[in-house]
């Protein structure tokens, strides 16, 4: 616990249990959200990998961006998940910077 607090500069235990919350609960929303998109596209077990692969970075990985900030906001860490959401932003964008 001391750990995670030094590394994300936290200065509570209950903090860095919220976030942690805050992660279970977008990636177990990400999860059924995943379900219910593939199934409504009509994915299953023999459609091609890249086109999953297009679809989940298309759709799954910016909704898992939103429901971090949404969770993060209604537990009370919203700074905190804005602040690695703008970090991100800068990490993707950098390869297309000219």
């Amino acid at each position: 616990m001391n750990r995670l607090k030094n590394k994300w500069g936290l200065t509570s235990s209950w903090q860095v249990l919220l976030i942690l919350l805050t992660f279970s609960l977008a990636g177990s929303s990400v999860v059924v959200l995943k379900q219910w998109y593939f199934g409504a596209l009509g994915f299953n077990e023999q459609t091609e990998f890249w086109l999953k692969a297009i679809a989940y970075l298309v759709f799954i990985f910016p909704a898992y961006q939103v429901l971090i900030l949404v969770y993060g906001t209604l537990l009370g860490q919203f700074r905190f998940f804005w602040e690695k959401e703008k970090r991100l932003v800068q990490v993707i964008a950098r390869p297309f910077r000219g």
